[in-house]
């Protein structure tokens, strides 16, 4: 899917699932607004919070596309049908200039 296509999509009333298989690193430093972070490890063993209908529509993102391509076969292993990738993936997001979110880490409960 082209993100032109993705960012119209997103804003629709039925907008495609979009799966970020990237480390938590990579996705706090800025992932398309509204993306799931499932890493592929999580995917492999199945402890992704990713939609359990199978005909759900999934896009699947990482920086460059070697991560996605795994993560949509191993999807398509376990049934679902419904799933494309970013074309150009996150680093084509933000060279076409797209929206990202940002989730910088935590303070956790130091001064």
């Amino acid at each position: 899917m082209q993100p032109q296509e993705l960012a119209k999509r997103i804003k629709s009333k039925n907008p495609p699932t979009v799966v970020d298989v990237r480390t938590i690193f990579e996705f706090r430093k800025g992932h398309i607004p509204g993306a799931i972070h499932a890493q592929t490890w999580k995917i492999l063993l199945r402890l992704a919070n990713i939609p359990s209908d199978k005909n759900s529509e999934l896009v699947i993102t990482c920086e460059h596309g070697p991560r996605a391509q795994i993560v949509k076969g191993l999807l398509g292993f376990f049934g679902y049908r419904n799933v494309t990738l970013l074309d150009g993936h996150m680093s084509g997001w933000r060279l076409a200039g797209r929206a990202q979110e940002k989730n910088p880490k935590r303070n956790e409960g130091k001064i």
